[in-house]
């Protein structure tokens, strides 16, 4: 693959917290890890730098109002957000960018729960927290353009580059579009207008990547595409976010996994990487693939 310009992400480090024996259960999920074993946390990020990332992104996908409820949010969420920039920042030495993680604050592939009225608040905590220890901000599974929006919105007064991650409906692999329903050409075009210099897809099948990314590219207008899938088999629609834990595709270990991102490269992407389930193997496969090319 043409890799002159290919920035790579690190993998999800959920499922690698839960694989090094971190503490790892509902409802904290990877925000435990944090809370009770903060350098759990910092090998994690470590394990990534070493397979090869260029980026590594911040541990508090989870520390949100979703996994810790509104009162422990409201008491230890600025803290433990902090904590999560300061130790990927360690971890990442001075060669490695760091994103900070503006994730879901009421439930990954849930746009509906969004609440834009109590958002901006709940936003506030997370991006004064991780502004002082990041080099831009990654707003992540985003399933809205409203999210998107007001996601970026809420990193837009610290003056640093913003990104904007979609989740894509995994039911629709041939017509791709957000979880709720919106068209690429909305998400490109929230993006454009909030300032964003990326529009990614993550958390969703790399079949479903694989044919957002070339679309995306075709609307993109200088922005950059990439995407960061997952190996995990789809969540049924029966189950809340997070609400269990699932299977590993069979065919997604490291090599399967790499003719998926050859393709996302080969049709325009220049930022990839992994979510859920992929692990540090599946990164260093990729940096040497890059490095080879």
């Amino acid at each position: 693959m043409d890799t002159a310009g290919i920035t790579l992400l690190d993998g999800g480090m959920g499922k690698t917290l839960e694989k090094n024996g971190a503490p790892f259960r509902q409802p904290e999920w990877s925000a435990l890890a944090l809370i009770e074993d903060p350098p759990s946390v910092s090998h994690a990020h470590e394990q990534f730098v070493a397979a090869g990332a260029d980026v590594i992104t911040t541990n508090n996908y989870a520390v949100v109002p979703f996994h810790l409820g509104d009162e422990r949010f409201a008491t230890d969420g600025a803290r433990l957000t902090g904590l999560s920039g300061s130790l990927a920042r360690a971890a990442a030495g001075p060669d490695v960018r760091v994103a900070g993680s503006i994730p879901p604050l009421y439930g990954s592939y849930e746009p509906d729960k969004f609440n834009a009225e109590t958002a901006p608040a709940h936003l506030r905590v997370i991006v004064d927290a991780l502004a002082p220890h990041i080099d831009f901000f990654l707003c992540e599974t985003q399933s809205s353009t409203t999210e998107a929006a007001i996601s970026l919105q809420a990193a837009a007064p610290f003056g640093l580059p913003c990104w904007v991650s979609y989740t894509l409906d995994d039911d629709m692999p041939d017509t791709p579009q957000l979880r709720s329903g919106e068209s690429l050409s909305d998400a490109i075009e929230t993006a454009q207008h909030n300032g964003a210099e990326a529009v990614l897809f993550n958390c969703s099948q790399p079949e479903v990547l694989a044919n957002a990314i070339p679309a995306a590219v075709a609307l993109a207008d200088g922005l950059e595409i990439g995407g960061y899938a997952n190996s995990f088999v789809p969540k049924p629609k029966v189950y809340a976010a997070n609400e269990v834990i699932l299977d590993h595709r069979s065919d997604l270990d490291p090599d399967g996994y790499l003719r998926f991102v050859e393709q996302w490269v080969a049709d325009g992407a220049t930022i990839v990487g992994g979510c859920c389930g992929i692990m540090p193997p599946h990164i260093a496969l990729l940096r040497s693939e890059l490095d080879k090319a």
